[in-house]
């Protein structure tokens, strides 16, 4: 049994840790009653990785680990946030004239909230704030907006200029950052959890995480990775940004570095539509991961990627030299790649509604257009195409489950 934390350099200081039980069932008890026993406070109930998350002392931390219940005890960590052109880049555009356009197909953004932007209108079918409680939809970041709208945004406010490869899907906002795009372990878990608990109840298909942490150890051995394979398990797709730590190798960010869920990095595309001049981005992570798994899956582009605006944020205060037009603004990052790849993935759903998470990976994967001369650990298996995917997804085809 594993028990770790970070240490402590005062032994009266709290710190915010993420506690493992034995199951609750087998038990016969709660786990407020672990927490009450060992002297500290249940802040956030994860069952869905039989966990808790609460603040400790040395005193309450030695009891804890002292507790035979108790699996792990892990530091609940930092989370961070980490269209024009790169539309046609991955095959998206094309299809719109034949009404694949992602319609009926939900996504899940768990991020810093959605503005309730023109180019999103009606199509933001539920919010729910874990760092406020509010009810209303908003985003006083402005990361989340941006990634919502590289899924799904119609281009309504640029005459159909800047849309993203799934115009008509809808967006679910679970806000998980705050203000300045920082959130913890526990709080994304717990976005996880709301998400699995209510995929029926607003039909998700999708959950994109534009965020992560860094991680060395392995994927067994991390919360945030257990609540994604949950997820994936319960029939969602999870997209997960590769993180911006390149060019260095090894620095795949957590849950980017579970091998069942699809890993996205960023490639440059040069704002043009060929693909001979696609290099994979400076600071797209790379792998492999801490278990050795090849990582990033996919690439998608992620440089000067054109979205949505969320007025008044933090961001558009902080970057208003990149705002194009009224509504939109510019930026880069695997998090601009990730929700690209979503929005591919909302279009294949779209053609074919019957798809499994094991299933939309392995078409993604086996249809890329591989870079030359780049390593599968800084593209995976290369650049995404959904115009290659619905190729291959016919009953004459056969690909690997």
């Amino acid at each position: 049994m594993q028990k770790s934390v970070k240490p402590l350099s005062l032994r009266f200081k709290k710190i915010p840790v993420v506690v493992q039980t034995e199951s609750v069932k087998d038990m016969g008890c709660s786990m407020a009653t672990i927490a009450k026993s060992s002297g500290c406070k249940l802040r956030k109930d994860l069952a869905l990785i039989n966990s808790f998350s609460t603040t400790v002392s040395a005193k309450t931390l030695e009891k804890l680990v002292a507790d035979n219940r108790v699996k792990k005890v892990w530091y609940d960590s930092e989370v961070r946030a980490i269209l024009d052109t790169a539309i046609p880049t991955v095959g998206s555009s094309p299809l719109w004239d034949k009404d694949i356009t992602g319609d009926g197909v939900v996504v899940a953004v768990l991020d810093t909230g959605v503005y309730d932007h023109p180019d999103l209108k009606g199509r933001i079918i539920g919010f729910v704030d874990f760092i406020q409680g509010k009810n209303t939809t908003y985003d006083d970041n402005g990361h989340g907006t941006h990634v919502a709208g590289a899924i799904a945004s119609d281009g309504s406010s640029s005459d159909g200029k800047y849309r993203g490869p799934a115009p008509k899907s809808r967006i679910v906002g679970v806000k998980v950052l705050n203000k300045v795009g920082s959130g913890s372990l526990s709080g994304v878990i717990e976005g996880v959890q709301w998400c699995i608990e209510n995929q029926h109840r607003f039909e998700i298909r999708i959950i994109n995480l534009s965020l992560g942490t860094e991680s060395y150890s392995s994927y067994k051995d991390d919360p945030l990775c257990a609540a994604v394979e949950k997820a994936w398990d319960a029939g969602l797709i999870v997209c997960a940004a590769a993180g911006n730590s390149g060019p260095n190798p090894r620095t795949i960010n957590a849950p980017g570095i579970h091998p069942k869920i699809i890993t996205v990095g960023a490639i440059d595309d040069n704002k043009t539509t060929t693909p001979t001049d696609d290099s994979v981005a400076n600071f797209s992570s790379r792998g492999p991961t801490p278990d050795g798994y090849v990582k990033p899956d996919v690439m998608a582009p992620g440089v000067d990627i054109i979205s949505l605006v969320s007025p008044r944020s933090l961001m558009d205060k902080q970057n208003k030299n990149g705002r194009i037009e009224n509504w939109y603004v510019s930026m880069s990052g695997t998090s601009m790649a990730c929700p690209i790849c979503a929005g591919v993935i909302a279009q294949i759903l779209q053609s074919n509604p019957r798809l499994t998470p094991n299933k939309v990976k392995s078409l993604l994967l086996y249809s890329c257009n591989p870079l030359d001369g780049v390593g599968e650990n800084e593209q995976g298996t290369g650049v995404i195409s959904v115009t290659n995917v619905l190729a291959m997804d016919r009953p004459d085809k056969k690909v690997k489950a």
